[in-house]
């Protein structure tokens, strides 16, 4: 199964809290990617970072944009977010925007999520949430 990265795990590698490079080892018959949605959210942190830190945080973002492959937010996981989005307004639950585009993109494409904030997606159906 592909996993797909949310952006709090790739947070917690650049803060040196996961040796991700061990856990990339450790699920290397994984294919492993990144949602448009978690490239949107790591950049927006760069942009918004103090010149010396934003240097730092590019090139990290740079180098893991190299390595992964990016599963676009297109028209079918557009839907998938608006199926899951109804869904979950009929229940009375609320997912930010950009977690429920990060799952329909997971369920889209076939892939698990990886992510620290396992309980913040348990109440979307169908997805499975890896925790690192």
């Amino acid at each position: 199964m592909a996993l797909l990265i949310a952006a709090d795990v790739i947070i917690q590698a650049e803060r040196k809290r996961l040796d991700l490079d061990a856990w990339l080892r450790a699920h290397a018959r994984e294919e492993i990617r990144l949602a448009a949605i978690t490239v949107a959210e790591l950049w927006r942190g760069t942009e918004r970072a103090a010149p010396p830190q934003r240097s730092r945080r590019q090139k990290f973002l740079e180098r893991l944009l190299g390595v992964f492959e990016v599963v676009p937010y297109d028209e079918k996981a557009a839907i998938e977010h608006a199926r899951l989005w109804a869904t979950l307004d009929a229940v009375g639950q609320r997912i930010g925007a950009e977690d429920l585009m990060l799952a329909a993109t997971a369920l889209e494409s076939g892939a698990a999520l990886v992510t620290f904030h396992a309980r913040r997606f348990a109440a979307i159906p169908g997805l499975t949430v890896v925790t690192p």
